[in-house]
């Protein structure tokens, strides 16, 4: 990438299309296509950059310096690793920082694998304590932490914490943090330049955008605490193939033009419901009269694609998720393609009944939203 793409005058469309290419050779693609390989040459003294598929691929590092471009643009000291899967990239950190005794402070509302990972967690004799993210209630719990866990906007309530408050706590009692980003994506927020350790996400979702690519990253500015993220993949084997992190750097390219047009139908699509009497418990960061509205505009570039809200019941949010014609009935959220579930039918988030979480995808705003009104009359009925 040119140095100009790379400082911090690009903006998000220059730095997304050129993020992480290699500098131009004659005859050669600018984004080389995926290296498969389990081993390489290697005579003599075991140096060099790439020597077995576990520890290191080309492909993963083009996508790497991609993700970190984005993630923290201009800085040089920020070290990005590519991983299998968002909870590979979640469990890196968790078990690559903390040991038995240590303290961990988590969210009680993030995503719903989070109660899993608590369990493995106390299993190994680490202290879990936990709090919701609404009102930097996490704040209370960092005496003794070794490490803090914020998830802002949450996964699906889409509350916000105040990072560089928590981050400034956190630091001064001796504790790293780390900022799941996956809702927000890096063209939304920069965990990194609000005093975190860690940004981690799945970069399932938004990042990649169109459903068929399983992958998770972490990117930290520590030395120490990236090289025992680094160790800990090597262990574990949570690696990503190298199609998937080709297919994955293929699609940033388009990041800003989804990110922009999925940001806009989402509040276009959280002001049609606020006028709708059928809908309660909205909520989208982007919405002025939205609980996390203030702190959000405070520390995030972009709000998210996603809105939450709840229906009276079980059964009118099963209608209305079955009446919906331009919205796929999926768990997942980020993609082109826009997506509805009821989260409670995985009995792992505290949520009503009739809550649903709707991803607006690339649709023409208009569309989408014609079809999300129709869905709620017909369901009502």
């Amino acid at each position: 990438m040119s140095d100009s793409a790379a400082d911090k005058g690009a903006g998000d469309g220059t730095r997304a299309v050129r993020a992480g290419l290699p500098e131009p050779v004659k005859y050669e693609p600018t984004l080389p296509g995926p290296v498969f390989a389990a081993h390489f040459h290697l005579p003599g003294d075991a140096t060099g950059p790439y020597k077995y598929g576990r520890d290191e691929n080309p492909t993963w590092t083009h996508l790497e310096r991609a993700i970190g471009e984005l993630e923290a643009p201009g800085r040089d000291d920020v070290e990005t690793l590519v991983f299998a899967s968002g909870m590979a990239a979640i469990s890196s950190v968790l078990f690559s920082q903390l040991r038995a005794g240590d303290a961990v402070v988590l969210p009680d509302d993030g995503y719903q694998v989070l109660p899993l990972v608590r369990e493995q967690l106390e299993a190994y004799g680490i202290e879990v304590h936990t709090a919701p993210t609404g009102g930097d209630a996490q704040l209370a719990l960092l005496d003794g932490a070794k490490l803090l866990w914020i998830e802002t906007p949450s996964n699906p309530g889409l509350d916000v914490c105040d990072v560089r408050r928590l981050a400034e706590a956190a630091h001064a009692r001796g504790a790293l943090v780390a900022v799941d980003n996956t809702l927000a994506s890096p063209l939304g927020q920069r965990p990194l330049e609000l005093g975190a350790d860690f940004a981690v996400a799945s970069g399932t979702k938004q990042l990649t955008g169109h459903g068929d690519v399983l992958l998770g990253y972490v990117a930290g500015t520590d030395a120490t605490a990236m090289a025992a993220v680094r160790r800990w993949r090597k262990v574990v084997g949570a690696i990503p193939g190298p199609m998937e992190a080709w297919l994955a750097h293929r699609s940033i390219a388009t990041l800003q033009l989804r990110v922009d047009r999925q940001n806009a139908t989402a509040l276009i699509l959280a002001q049609a419901l606020r006028e709708r009497a059928d809908v309660t418990g909205l909520r989208y960061p982007g919405l002025p009269d939205d609980p996390s509205y203030k702190i959000a505009s405070q520390q995030m570039r972009r709000y998210g694609c996603v809105v939450s809200f709840t229906l009276p019941t079980r059964a009118r949010a099963e209608r209305f998720l079955d009446a919906l014609r331009l919205v796929d009935d999926a768990t997942s959220f980020g993609g082109v393609r826009s997506t509805a579930e009821r989260r409670g039918r995985w009995g792992g988030d505290a949520v009503p009944e009739g809550f649903v979480r709707l991803s607006a995808g690339a649709e023409d705003p208009e569309d989408l939203v014609a079809d999300v009104l129709r869905a709620l009359d017909e369901s009502a009925r």
